[in-house]
């Protein structure tokens, strides 16, 4: 029987993030090969930023909290329709009602899972967010104030993908 991993086919990048090849989730994972995904923070207009608390049954990260939403960028797709789907799979939200502001390219690290990352804001939402249950077990939103006590006090609580994206994205978008 083949697992839903291995249904789902990533490209293979080089250092330069151009696509070398093409292979299943898993084997992507088992080699860690360099491959691309997108990370969307989802804002509201006082600021505050929704979080997700991934399911147990997730393969990495599980039961840990990470960006408003993310994903692999499927073979063949580019990152800006990656983020479209992602944001309406994961957080029910349908990219036509939403700007998606990309906002840095990240290197593939082993922080991020050796994945490039393009990192796309959503500011001022004012929706209904729906999560997968089969994605995400929890969700909240935290003031930038509140994310940086929490990372302090339980940095463990985070992803590695998180705590290294946050960072940049202060760095990138100070307030």
């Amino acid at each position: 029987m083949t697992s839903s991993a291995d249904a789902e086919w990533f490209d293979v990048v080089d250092e330069e993030d151009r696509v070398i090849g093409r292979e299943t989730r898993s084997e992507v994972h088992r080699k860690r090969l360099l491959h691309r995904a997108v990370h969307l923070f989802v804002f509201r207009p006082d600021g505050s930023l929704f979080l997700q608390k991934r399911s147990a049954s997730k393969d990495t990260a599980p039961n840990r909290w990470v960006s408003s939403c993310s994903g692999h960028v499927d073979s063949g797709e580019d990152y800006e329709e990656a983020a479209s789907r992602e944001i309406r799979e994961e957080l029910g939200i349908p990219a036509d009602t939403i700007h998606l502001e990309e906002k840095c390219a990240v290197k593939a690290v082993p922080e991020t899972g050796n994945e490039f990352v393009r990192l796309y804001a959503v500011f001022d939402f004012e929706g209904t967010i729906e999560p997968d249950p089969g994605e995400i077990s929890d969700g909240c939103w935290k003031t930038p104030a509140d994310i940086e006590r929490w990372l302090t006090d339980k940095p463990d609580d985070f992803s590695d993908s998180f705590r290294y994206l946050w960072k940049i994205w202060k760095q990138t978008n100070p307030s």
